[in-house]
């Protein structure tokens, strides 16, 4: 079964830095998607960011500007550099990785943040 592990979040305060990390077992990397989605209590699983196995990158609006995605097939690994963070940003953030061009269209955000696959990583903005 396809195990992820996210890391790197925490507390930041507004206008802040953070960087997650997220490294997982039982799947080829090379030729999926990668992504990033996250969840505050009492909302939805929100998809926040895209890489796929060529380069290309989507992000939600609410980040557009702010974050970054990168991946490096060789370790498994998918991060996300978050800058000038805002208080909404606030939730836990869960790792993704699916077949190509189905994340976004069909990857299953409810699985993904039930911590299915993966605990996900808490990042806590203070205003």
């Amino acid at each position: 079964e396809v195990r992820l592990e996210e890391s790197g979040g925490g507390s930041v305060q507004a206008g802040g830095s953070l960087s997650v990390s997220c490294t997982g077992s039982a799947f080829s990397s090379d030729d999926s998607d990668m992504g990033w989605y996250r969840q505050a209590p009492g909302n939805v699983c929100e998809l926040v960011s895209i890489i796929r196995s060529d380069g290309t990158t989507y992000y939600s609006d609410p980040v557009k500007g702010r974050f970054t995605i990168s991946r490096d097939d060789a370790k498994n690994a998918v991060y996300l550099q978050m800058n000038s963070l805002k208080y909404e940003d606030t939730a836990r953030y869960y790792c993704a990785v699916d077949q190509p061009y189905h994340m976004g269209t069909r990857s299953n955000a409810r699985i993904i943040c039930s911590g299915h696959w993966g605990q996900g990583t808490q990042v806590t903005v203070s205003s």
